[in-house]
């Protein structure tokens, strides 16, 4: 008995299947399957400056943490700068989306400027920042601190500013992905709500209060998931600037994991802190995703 033809919604079907296909095998090989090699490493004992010593560690590299120092110290670092970085860029990019969208004139050039760097490598805005905004007597904040009369300052090589420095350099470089973002939502806000809180005669920070911000509450919750999930991630502008130093001062948790594996060859515990970076960031998300259902 021979099976009826498929129909015209069925064969559509199938033949977006077979084009999905090669993307999702690509997918898992590149993510799946490292995360679950991860996981794996995770559980063994792995530390190549002493290989005799291999094995099944079970938990072992994970209740190790809680009586490492470090791992507290790169773990407290971490939510630091997440939450800094975050906040200043909502911040900032909030403040320059509203004056730009006030702008009778020049939109388009600012809007340009503002973007610029984005487009810059990690690396590249950590080195920038290294050799000629950050660098200690020639560098361009060097320069005006001195101009002020606070003196010269090693803002990377002091424990006490590199913290602030790497912050900076996070937040500069990012903060046009928040600004281009907001500035987007706030140009599809109606008028006619604002003209009728004007005819109330609702102040400016009234209707910004109001008005603006719980229009836009979608769009700053976005901002915020997808920008603490690169921050929690953050790498490569902070080795590139620091390395994680002076000393751990600048070690995020992401930075300490990258050192335990490839510096200190010890892999099984590089892989456990990966683990908890992992699962930080997917709570994290989770909760912001959450808020953001119950708040829209």
């Amino acid at each position: 008995m021979s099976t009826p033809p498929l129909t015209l919604e069925a064969q559509d079907r199938r033949f977006a299947a077979w084009l999905l296909a090669p993307a999702l095998v690509v997918l898992l090989i590149t993510t799946t399957v490292p995360l679950i090699y991860l996981g794996w490493n995770s559980l063994q004992q792995l530390n190549f400056s002493m290989p005799w010593l291999r094995g099944f560690a079970g938990l072992g590299n994970y209740l190790a943490m809680g009586s490492d120092p470090r791992f507290w110290n790169s773990l407290w670092l971490t939510l630091i700068y997440t939450g800094t970085t975050v906040s200043l860029q909502v911040i900032i990019g909030l403040s320059f989306a509203l004056l730009v969208l006030r702008m009778p004139t020049g939109q388009g050039a600012i809007r340009i400027a503002l973007i610029l760097p984005i487009v810059l490598a990690p690396v590249v805005v950590g080195l920038f920042w290294r050799t000629l905004v950050l660098s200690p007597d020639f560098g361009l904040v060097d320069m005006v601190t001195r101009a002020i009369g606070l003196g010269s300052h090693n803002w990377l090589g002091d424990p006490d500013l590199a913290l602030i420095s790497v912050i900076a350099i996070h937040t500069w470089q990012w903060t046009p992905f928040a600004f281009l973002v907001l500035l987007a939502s706030l140009a599809t806000l109606p008028p006619d709500v604002y003209e009728a809180a004007r005819l109330d005669r609702a102040s400016a920070w009234q209707r910004f209060r109001y008005i603006t911000l719980p229009l836009i509450r979608p769009a700053i919750i976005m901002v915020v998931i997808l920008r603490m999930m690169t921050a929690l991630s953050a790498f490569a502008a902070i080795y590139a600037a620091t390395g994680g130093g002076p000393g751990s001062a600048t070690e995020i948790l992401n930075l300490y994991a990258y050192r335990t594996s490839f510096v200190e060859l010890n892999l099984g515990y590089g892989s456990a802190l990966a683990m908890v970076l992992l699962s930080i960031t997917l709570g994290v998300s989770w909760l912001m995703f959450r808020l953001r259902r119950a708040r829209s």
